[in-house]
């Protein structure tokens, strides 16, 4: 091309600055080339910019007419072809940095055409430095140069273009602009992740119905983003991502099932495999949330109480919960526990979650969630919307779900916590068998979801039961017991890496070393254990003199039960070393610490008042930067000792005195108020030693080799079922001669979430296509659910469990099987025994 002259700005009467200098090429001479060079990679004190997230600036616009491959221009390349609004981004060489001493003065001097931002603007001196790039460092007089130098490089434009097509160029510009404006909240899309998905732009995808839906006409409304970035969550609002820990975030309502996300930059993102054993497990419980618990949200229970409608009501559990809110019509009846599950937990803990380095989350579910029976008293189904909330919120955050069935029908410990305070009846008392078969059909079927493709990278550990009373139960029972449970996970799910989750068993408070060996060769089996401090013999020692306690309790008992059984995880502790806090042991129950628990046979007594909870342990406001220390380093030390953690509980809800009186029970007030670790990995070696575990697990316990080869004479001789005896209060019976539902019920089918078009500045976007998914991963399971037999006798499955059996009594199978549809089944009021009267435990 012919060199420009030089540019002169009226009335100013001289040159602004040099023009585009052009030599020959001593090997050339007939061709001009730009002079100076633009630098290069070859030279060794050129430095490439850095974006706003770390990373080096990109074009990602290529120009049409080159060939493919081609390398972009690095010299102010965009204005060839770009109008240079506002997004423009900086070209490859632009830096600020230095350059060699050879071009350097030809690239910094004031008049330079290479310099857009001369020898100082308001304060800026570029003395040295090399600035080429369009769009930012906008100072002074910057537009005109920029504009100049631009005029500069540009090829010739024809003038002589139709002005309607212009118009009309202008016109679609504007609209698509408008529409990319409104939707997207940041300009870089997630193609990273959508490639990971298997979508393209322009491939056809078909909905369940049958019909196919082309993407061309969709508008791409996904985002992610890193630190920084500005998140529109599915309620509408919007919030700042703040992850220093390198996380980034996904969603995108087109690919719903996207699993690019990253928790933080050591966690696996969604889609690649977590090496249970490897990567350690770093989570928090949303305890009291789909599963309320006084002591985690005592206002919620406070303000219902003090209801007028609550009169004649204690309430002490979910179940009283719901009983007085039924009657509290005017604020809404029980549609007020709908409202918790909306406000107490949101999209923004997910969020916050992944922010303080965590990347598991542990969720309490009830079994309420699926189904309710007659006269049960609970809120059916509602709380699995939410847990479907917490899977897309997991997913868009890059963190992990170990699902925690933590209620039983019948109870499985008679806490508040299963539901119902009182009586148990899952696998002990009359009920026992009864119970234990309906419960496993709902692991059945959590499993069945769970295992489907859609899920199974977000969902990847299930535990079965939480906290059974084991010592009650007995080992036996309980062993047979969950090997049940883990057929119907690995059923539902296949064997083998990939296929369905890790399977997890509470210990039952039976101790660790009962379960060396069980389930040899079982595929991804794990053990639960939570080591809690506060249940046991108060100590008015403070908490300073915790500093080593995990360390010498737990430690060595994790690594044992790795090295015999295999992977173990602490699904709860805390930071509590006393029983001080609201409602910490249940409505009404007293506490240890002050000496006015209610203790339960067969220990009763009294225990010695130690002090006063509030002026000791709980006026957390008032504690001194050395106090937060000493929680901090008890907190460090229960992590490095467990190795595998989920703390109870990410947040503890505001009595009605509008203050959190449980401190010690709450991670994220911990985090607000300096007495937990900002990252987690601070934990690492705080009982001295780096690497605690220093095996490795098993080829098969991790899905390897081997993974699902249970010894066939070991099941025949330690896992039959159902269990030969199930206990009761003071005894045994026989478990031939317990009442047992039969198979004769309708399968259920758990709803799959919806995906609603959303509506931004009056447009709609919807969904690539209709979102139908199957609840079963296993089309060939068709055993029905367990119900009870016609004509048979059985107790209310929360009754007393000291009773003698029903009778007419079906059991066995129910007759042999052929039963009838599950309708006319006999509910006998219980009636103590005669011959003994036994306490209950």
């Amino acid at each position: 091309m012919s060199q420009p002259p030089p540019v002169v700005h009226p009335g100013t009467g001289g040159v602004d600055y040099a023009p585009l200098p052009l030599t020959h090429d001593s090997d050339q001479p007939n061709r001009l080339y730009n002079a100076p060079p633009s630098p290069g990679a070859d030279n060794s004190s050129f430095h490439l910019p850095l974006d706003n997230h770390g990373g080096p600036y990109t074009d990602d616009i290529a120009l049409s007419g080159m060939p493919m491959g081609a390398a972009q221009p690095r010299f102010l390349g965009r204005a060839l072809y770009d109008d240079g609004g506002a997004n423009m981004r900086n070209s490859i060489a632009s830096s600020q940095h230095t350059l060699r001493s050879d071009t350097a003065s030809s690239y910094t001097a004031a008049d330079s055409v290479y310099n857009l931002r001369g020898a100082t603007t308001q304060g800026y001196s570029d003395s040295g430095a090399y600035h080429d790039e369009p769009g930012f460092f906008v100072h002074g007089d910057q537009p005109r140069l920029r504009n100049e130098k631009r005029a500069a490089y540009a090829k010739p434009r024809s003038r002589r273009k139709p002005i309607l097509i212009g118009l009309a160029v202008i016109a679609v510009l504007a609209i698509i602009l408008g529409v990319v404006l409104a939707f997207l909240l940041k300009r870089k899309s997630s193609d990273e992740g959508s490639k990971d998905s298997g979508s393209k732009s322009g491939d056809s995808n078909t909905s369940s119905d049958g019909s196919s839906t082309n993407n061309a006409n969709k508008i791409a409304i996904a985002v992610s983003g890193s630190d920084g970035s500005t998140i529109l969550a599915d309620d509408g609002s919007s919030f700042v991502y703040s992850n220093s820990f390198g996380g980034t975030w996904q969603w995108d309502i087109n690919d719903p099932f996207n699993n690019s996300a990253r928790a933080q930059s050591w966690t696996p993102a969604l889609n690649q495999p977590f090496r249970f054993g490897v990567d350690p497990i770093r989570g928090v419980n949303l305890g009291g949330w789909l599963v309320t618990e006084p002591f985690i949200v005592p206002g919620l229970y406070q303000t219902i109480q003090s209801r007028p409608t609550s009169s004649g009501i204690t309430i002490i559990d979910e179940y009283t919960l719901l009983q007085a809110m039924a009657l509290d019509t005017a604020n809404g009846g029980v549609s007020q526990l709908e409202d918790h599950y909306k406000t107490f937990i949101t999209e923004k803990d997910f969020m916050e979650i992944a922010a303080a380095g965590l990347n598991f989350i542990r969720i309490p579910i009830g079994f309420w969630a699926i189904e309710v029976k007659d006269g049960e008293g609970f809120l059916p189904k509602t709380s699995w919307t939410y847990f479907l909330k917490a899977i897309q919120w997991a997913r868009k955050y890059g963190l992990r779900i170990n699902l925690d069935l933590h209620t039983l029908p019948g109870s499985q410990n008679g806490w508040n916590h299963s539901g119902r305070l009182g009586n148990f009846n899952v696998m002990f008392g009359p009920m026992g068998i009864a119970n234990a078969q309906r419960s496993l059909d709902y692991i059945r079927i959590l499993s069945e979801f769970i295992s489907q493709p859609e899920y199974s990278d977000v969902v990847v550990m299930f535990g079965v039961t939480n906290e059974p009373q084991g010592n009650s139960i007995g080992i036996d029972a309980l062993k047979r017991y969950y090997y049940q449970a883990y057929l119907s996970v690995r059923t539902a799910s296949g064997t083998g890496q990939g296929k369905g989750p890790m399977v997890s068993f509470h210990d039952g408070f039976i101790g660790l070393d009962q379960y060396a060996g069980f389930l040899p060769n079982a595929d991804r089996a794990s053990m639960d254990t939570h080591p809690y401090l506060c249940f046991s013999d108060q100590n008015d020692s403070p908490i300073s003199s915790y500093a080593n306690t995990p360390c010498n309790n737990w430690g060595g008992l994790i690594n044992g039960t790795m090295a015999t059984f295999g992977f173990i995880v602490a699904g709860e502790f805390s930071n509590a070393v006393t029983d001080c806090g609201l409602y910490v042991n249940g409505v009404g129950q007293g506490i240890r610490y002050e000496g006015n628990y209610i203790t339960p046979p067969p220990r009763g007594g009294t225990w010695p008042r130690l002090g006063d909870c509030e002026t000791d342990w709980t006026n957390w406001e008032q504690w001194s930067s050395g106090t937060k220390q000493s929680y901090k380093t008890f907190a460090k030390a229960s992590m490095d000792a467990l190795q595998n953690w989920f703390f109870w509980t990410w947040k503890i809800g505001n009595s009605t005195a509008g203050r959190v009186e449980s401190p010690h029970w709450s991670y994220s007030l911990g985090l607000e108020h300096g007495w937990m670790p900002t990252d987690p990995r601070e934990a690492v070696g705080q009982c001295g030693n780096a690497a605690p575990f220093q095996g490795t697990l098993s080829a098969w316990q991790t899905g390897g080799a081997g993974a699902g080869q249970i010894p066939s004479a070991y099941i025949q001789a330690s896992l039959q079922w159902p269990p030969p005896s199930i206990s009761f209060p003071g005894g045994n019976s026989p478990g031939n001669s317990l009442p047992t539902y039969v198979p004769n019920g309708p399968l259920i089918t758990l709803p799959t979430p919806t995906f609603t078009p959303v509506t931004v500045s009056g447009h709609v976007v919807s969904a690539t296509a209709s979102v139908k998914l199957a609840a079963w991963a296993n089309p060939a399971d068709t055993i029905g659910m367990m119900v009870p037999a016609q004509g048979c006798s059985y107790f209310d499955p929360w009754g007393p469990s000291n009773v003698n059996p029903p009778s007419p009594l079906c059991t066995g199978g129910g007759g042999g099987g052929a039963a009838p549809a599950p309708a006319a089944a006999i509910i006998t009021p219980p009636s103590l025994p005669t011959t003994k009267t036994v306490a209950m435990i």
